[in-house]
């Protein structure tokens, strides 16, 4: 059914398990994988302007490196499980939209990704990129809580 599986994560341990999950569907099902993380920008109102440049340099690195670490850790996982799989790091403003233009442009059938299941205010205030990837994506999504 699937052949291609997008998995987004974000490093938290919620991202970790939706990671295993997925990984272990893909293997039952025969599908390759793609796992990504998102580099958001630093938020231009955390520094004064002196300090920017400096300091959004110091804040991607940072980002980067441990992106390239999570990404290293599933890419070790894939290869265990015998799941063919590759991983993207990307920069975007909008870690949603980040995840809905990867599966397009990856050729990904399926984006399996982890809930934090927030509800009432803080769901609210904070929102939701699984919420907003099930709102805006043509691609079908598994959620894992």
């Amino acid at each position: 059914m699937f052949k291609h599986i997008l998995i987004p994560m974000d490093g938290t341990a919620l991202s970790e398990a939706a990671v295993d999950k997925g990984l272990a569907f893909a293997r039952e099902i025969g599908a390759k994988v793609t796992v990504m993380m998102t580099i958001e920008p630093v938020p231009m109102m955390v520094m004064a302007m002196v300090q920017l440049a400096e300091q959004q340099n110091r804040y991607h690195q940072h980002a980067s490196d441990q992106a390239a670490r999570h990404l290293g850790e599933a890419l070790a996982k894939a290869k265990a499980a015998g799941v063919a799989c590759e991983t993207l790091q990307v920069d975007h403003d909008h870690p949603y939209q980040a995840i809905i233009d990867t599966a397009a442009k990856q050729g990904c059938d399926l984006i399996a990704m982890a809930s934090h299941g927030r509800r009432g205010i803080s769901a609210l205030v904070l929102g939701s990129e699984t919420t907003k990837v099930l709102t805006h994506s043509t691609t079908p999504v598994l959620v894992f809580r």
